[in-house]
């Protein structure tokens, strides 16, 4: 593979940075784990795309020859960034870690750590919920309890809808839909559903917060919002990176 640009991408700021990239003339190899991710990338000249996920030794194989590595993984991607990390550290690559920003005002949120916290309030409360966290931790509204209160709404992948199907969740629970979505489609959302609650992470402007809180607030729905890890010490700005990579 070319480029000593590494980004490791499948996020609206990992398609920004291998989009300016690519615009400035410059060699890129972009990482992303899925085929969605790679479909945001694979037609940008000059950037050469891996698909597929990997382990600490992939990621350092991959990376041979690579002087800077940017990580524009999701911001609740811990392990994928811990593993890159420690790749780089192996290679003697530098790693750079773009953080996404954060919403401004977030409301009166119920704010849990996890996931499987979320789950955990919903238990204890009553209504239907429209979960937008995605479907690898979906196990955690597996209970008989929340199978019949959720809508998941999740990429339409067919392993992952399998895998929800198998986890027990009706086919009339599962919401197969790409975003982006505005606040308008949000609220219709909830209000089909008839939803008291909305499940979401804390995943910044780049990931749409903004648009669920609001259609939220129109629906009537009250927010279960999945904090965000804390970022690593160092984290750049899109800006400040494309300043470090001079684009």
């Amino acid at each position: 593979m070319s480029g000593e640009v590494a980004v490791f991408a499948g996020t609206t700021e990992g398609r920004e940075l291998c989009e300016r990239l690519s615009a400035c003339g410059r060699d890129a190899r972009a990482f992303t784990a899925t085929d969605y991710g790679e479909a945001l990338v694979c037609d940008l000249p000059g950037i050469e795309v891996h698909a597929g996920r990997l382990d600490e030794e992939g990621m350092a194989v991959a990376l041979r020859g690579c002087k800077t590595v940017v990580d524009a993984t999701h911001p609740f991607a811990v392990e994928a960034s811990r593993t890159i990390a420690a790749a780089c550290a192996r290679t003697g690559s530098r790693y750079v870690r773009l953080a996404r920003g954060r919403l401004d005002e977030e409301g009166e949120a119920v704010r849990v750590a996890s996931v499987a916290d979320a789950a955990a309030y919903l238990r204890a409360c009553e209504g239907c919920a429209l979960v937008t966290t995605g479907s690898k931790e979906a196990h955690a509204f597996a209970s008989p309890e929340l199978l019949e209160r959720v809508y998941l709404r999740v990429l339409p992948d067919a392993s992952a809808i399998a895998r929800l199907r198998g986890l027990g969740f009706p086919a009339a629970r599962i919401i197969a839909m790409q975003g982006p979505f505005s606040r308008e489609l949000n609220a219709a959302m909830l209000r089909q559903i008839d939803a008291r609650w909305l499940v979401t992470k804390a995943s910044g402007a780049a990931g749409g917060e903004g648009e669920k809180l609001a259609a939220a607030r129109d629906a009537g729905a009250r927010v279960v919002l999945v904090e965000r890890p804390v970022e690593r010490a160092g984290a750049r700005s899109f800006d400040e990176v494309c300043s470090l990579l001079g684009v």
